[in-house]
């Protein structure tokens, strides 16, 4: 593992399980102990919870009995069935299982060695984008002698067990498990990007085009090594827990083993008239209750598949909780679907590597507006530029951004009563080319991507943007917010994505001999029209020059037009307010660039703020003279240098 582990209360396993052995005794971990208060933070137990270790419970323990497999887990009487669907995923990736049970080998009873054994286990989850390294000890609660939490179908094999215990630990106790998001559990066992659909509002149902992209997007997460699950929502007039028609269970988390096109046979071409089928399969966490609609185990469709493409299909025709179904039935059935992509960053892959960054940041509040960073979402107008500000670039005239937002577990909290997720969400504008300080007021700026504001534990947003510089502003749904957050960003090429903490320019001994800013000017060039014709089909690659003292921004090429739109912002912080703002208009050539006209702007804090349009000059003053073609732009000036 490449990242430093960190170690959860600080406990070493090695030193722990040494120290053990020396001493002949089994492992009892202080930090979470075999009590009611691991157990509980607010319900009493039925009756008495006996903690007993794996020898109690079955003659020959094992962490696993034949390989790990998504079999192998059973839901205990707690309600954490999202927890064991996110283990069932898990197990299908041994990459990734590996990854949160480190030297499985090491850790796994050995018949010949028992004194080598300690009691003594540790697991490791991605905690607020670090490795943490979980120690326990092996003592399991049970009644009657039985595990009364998720165990697996085989009675000797602990591994699920003891995961679970790691992850309670986590968490503060079992009860604090109890209702999630195997999303969430998920993005815990690998780091993974997390994606709530939800289907009904996506008419995935009904759109069949919408189906379709939908099925091949997951068909290439599960081909990539991603995670999906999937559950429907508890509404009203539908209590959870509780068994449709068509044998799905309501408000429960199912895991996603399989997505695949089923070939159809000679005979299937007359009766379904489709070549190809397209077909995801599930697992229901209790290890029973199947779908019972078209192509569950026992229907009549099966009987016309052969043998061979049933066994390609790992078909089993057992009450064992996995099941295949259409997916047009799967989009009409289920409500949410959660899909953890992991995405891939290396350099020496055959598939798409991202270029990621990740920040690390906080909603603080503060009585100072210019210190504030928890002003609340955009529909706090006073106060929503007071919120943490990253800037970031497209490099590319096209990028497909992926951003990932996750507020702090709040699990631990349950015992204070506020282990709900606060509902959070993001805006992406985008601002000017040379922006480099934070943004006080909208004005020239283009709000490009609104995300979801839900309290889910991560919000997720795909987007493809074009070339320039944009800022990213988390923000919580309600101002005056205190948590903290990360913010994850993949794109093609770097992005340079930071924080942006300055509100101004920072007063330097080399500002005061140049001189420091005493105006700051924003403008945004919208469009040229009417240019002078420069080629024999007439057209003309203009781009624009913005120049101010010292400083330039140039557009990009806009190619075979006279009549251009840039939708180019700039800004600048000015030391002589008397020098003008040139905005030049050239045409691009590969010899040598051709200037077609420019327009001279006093930018003074008074000129109007609308958009104005301006006739192209010659060069000289505002008196030179006129030439083809105007510009549209606005103009916004303030002495105050943080206004703007």
């Amino acid at each position: 593992m490449s990242s430093p582990v960190q170690l959860f209360r600080g406990q070493k396993y090695h030193e722990l399980k040494g120290q053990c052995i020396q001493q002949r005794r089994l492992f009892e971990d202080p930090e979470f102990p075999a009590t009611d208060e691991s157990l509980f933070y607010q319900s009493a137990p039925p009756r008495k919870v006996e903690w007993k270790r794996p020898k109690d419970v079955s003659e020959d323990p094992h962490l696993f009995v034949n390989g790990i497999s998504s079999h192998d887990l059973h839901q205990g009487i707690l309600g954490n069935c999202w927890f064991v669907a996110a283990c069932s995923c898990l197990a299908l990736r041994k990459t990734l299982w590996q990854q949160v049970i480190p030297d499985f080998n090491e850790q796994e009873w050995d018949p010949k060695n028992p004194q080598k054994y300690a009691g003594i286990f540790r697991f490791r989850f991605w905690c607020f984008g670090e490795w943490t390294e979980v120690v326990i000890d092996d003592l399991l609660p049970t009644m009657d002698g039985t595990l009364i939490y998720c165990h697996s179908n085989v009675k000797n094999e602990f591994w699920s067990a003891l995961l679970e215990k790691a992850y309670a630990k986590l968490a503060g106790s079992y009860e604090a498990l109890d209702g999630g998001s195997a999303a969430d559990a998920i993005v815990d066992f690998t780091g993974a990007v997390a994606e709530s659909i939800d289907l009904v509002q996506g008419k995935y149902g009904e759109i069949i085009s919408e189906q379709m992209k939908l099925f091949e997007d997951l068909l290439k997460v599960h081909k990539r090594g991603g995670l999906i699950s999937c559950s429907i929502t508890a509404s009203s007039g539908r209590a959870s827990e509780v068994e449709t028609e068509m044998g799905l269970v309501i408000g429960h988390a199912y895991s996603v083993t399989a997505v695949r096109k089923l070939r159809l046979g000679e005979r299937l071409i007359f009766s379904f008239k489709a070549e190809k089928l397209f077909m995801i399969r599930l697992r229901n966490p209790w290890g029973k209750r199947e779908w019972n609609g078209a192509w569950s185990d026992h229907s009549e469709e099966w009987k016309k598949v052969s043998n061979s493409e049933r066994k390609n299909l790992g078909l089993t025709l057992e009450n064992d909780g996995e099941f295949w179904m259409t997916f047009e039935d799967w989009c009409k059935n289920f409500t949410d679907v959660d899909i953890c992509r992991i995405v891939n960053t290396s350099y020496f892959s055959i598939h798409k590597t991202w270029e990621k960054k990740m920040m690390l940041g906080a909603w603080a509040k503060n009585s100072e507006p210019l210190l504030n960073r928890s002003g609340g979402c955009f529909d706090n107008k006073e106060t929503f530029l007071q919120n943490p500000q990253y800037v970031f670039d497209v490099k590319k005239t096209e990028d497909k951004v992926l951003v990932s937002l996750q507020q702090e577990d709040r699990r631990k909290y349950k015992k204070e009563g506020k282990g709900d997720s606060i509902p959070i969400g993001f805006e992406i504008f985008k601002v000017e080319d040379n922006r480099n300080y934070r943004l006080h007021k909208l004005t020239v700026q283009e709000r490009v991507a609104t995300s979801l504001y839900i309290n889910t534990r991560t919000v997720f947003l795909k987007r493809i943007l074009k070339q320039g510089r944009y800022i990213l502003v988390p923000t919580t749904y309600h101002p005056g917010i205190v948590t903290r957050f990360i913010l994850r960003l993949f794109t093609d090429v770097p992005s340079k994505l930071r924080e942006l903490k300055a509100d101004k320019p920072k007063m330097t001994c080399w500002s005061l001999l140049r001189g420091y800013p005493r105006r700051v000017t924003q403008i945004k060039v919208h469009s040229a029209e009417g240019l002078q014709k420069q080629d024999r089909s007439g057209g003309a690659d203009p781009y624009v020059l913005i120049k101010c003292e010292n400083q330039k921004m140039r557009s990009s090429v806009q190619h075979d037009t006279t009549s251009a739109i840039f939708d180019t912002q700039v800004i600048f912080y000015r030391r002589n307010i008397n020098s003008p703002i040139i905005v030049q208009v050239w045409n691009s050539n590969v010899l040598c660039d051709q200037f077609l006209g420019q327009a001279v702007l006093a930018a003074l804090p008074s000129d109007p703020r609308e958009e104005q349009t301006l006739q192209l000059r010659g060069r000289g003053g505002q008196e030179a003279a006129e030439v083809p073609g105007h510009i549209t732009v606005k103009v916004f000036s303030s002495d105050d240098l943080v206004e703007l």
